[in-house]
């Protein structure tokens, strides 16, 4: 994977080959943030990622200054890879994790602001998940 754009244009980061992940294609990336960058001004917004696995999505709006990016996942192997990252390249300010299942994290959390709220679940996410993640993510986007 690598960061399209922003500070960091062009870092390449490989992840671990253990982890449960799918990282968006740097053209899926590309296109996604052509289309944000059209409607935001980067360096105002807070994110929230949600399912951010190793945080190729977080990465990229960082890189482009987000004043904050919240990544939330559940797998610990992710969520400490995306956390070292961030360390690594002086994002640790910007990019804080949270190691949770996202609508367990959605439930417990006071009704916050985020600019921008994306969200990448698995594939397999079952349909009952599914609603209960659309629910709690409405409520949050109130």
């Amino acid at each position: 994977m690598r960061i399209i754009s922003g500070t960091l244009k062009g870092k390449r980061i490989t992840a671990p080959t253990n982890l449960p992940v799918r990282p968006t294609t740097d053209f899926a990336k590309e296109a996604l943030f052509n289309i944000l960058n059209n409607e935001w001004y980067f360096d105002e917004i807070t994110v929230l990622d949600l399912f951010s696995g190793i945080g190729s999505i977080s990465l990229e709006f960082a890189s482009r200054g987000a004043k904050k990016v919240t990544s939330v996942d559940n797998f610990y192997g992710c969520v400490k890879f995306l956390d070292d990252t961030a360390k690594q390249l002086k994002l640790d300010d910007v990019i804080s994790t949270v190691k949770s299942d996202v609508i367990k994290y959605l439930d417990k959390q006071p009704i916050k602001k985020f600019d921008i709220i994306f969200a990448d679940p698995p594939y397999d996410l079952d349909e009952e998940t599914y609603k209960k993640f659309l629910i709690s993510s409405w409520i949050i986007n109130g």
